[in-house]
């Protein structure tokens, strides 16, 4: 169980950080605590494998990443891990997931593929097949966006 205050610091590290030179003295002066206090309490998080990493998000519609394909492969069970970390090793792709199939979706490894238009991420895939050997594949390609947010734990209400 957390404490109020790890809570609160989940929270607004779910956000955006301040564009300020001491964005870590601001988010304590919100949370009611001091920036030291906080760095140690973000640091103790870490070793605990509560916070795993901080990192960034970036619009890759904005950097000119247009076109992104899902794409469902079926592979032998006892390869799916084996061929699933050949595919993870693609810079292109930035998710990779086995998932169960069902007697009418035989398809148990999903790539998320991203590229500057459909021909390139055809290619990737093109790649992607060569290298593993898989030929039974689906892309299925983004038409809109409809929702995309970053899970929030502990929202107020």
């Amino acid at each position: 169980m957390l404490t109020e205050l790890e809570k609160k610091i989940v929270r607004e590290f779910q956000s955006d950080l301040p564009l300020c030179s001491h964005p870590f003295k601001v988010i304590a002066e919100q949370i009611g605590t001091n920036e030291d206090e906080l760095l140690a309490e973000i640091h103790r998080l870490k070793q605990l494998g509560i916070i795993r990493r901080f990192g960034a998000i970036v619009n890759h519609r904005n950097i000119g990443i247009a076109a992104n394909a899902m794409v469902v492969w079926r592979v032998p069970k006892e390869k799916s891990r084996e061929i699933g970390e050949i595919m993870a090793t693609f810079p292109e792709v930035t998710h990779c997931y086995e998932r169960p199939t069902y007697p009418d979706w035989q398809y148990n490894l999903f790539t998320m593929i991203h590229g500057e238009s459909k021909d390139e991420c055809e290619r990737i895939i093109a790649q992607i097949s060569e290298r593993t050997g898989v030929r039974d594949y689906k892309q299925l390609y983004s038409t809109q966006e409809l929702k995309k947010v970053s899970m929030k734990y502990f929202s107020e209400m």
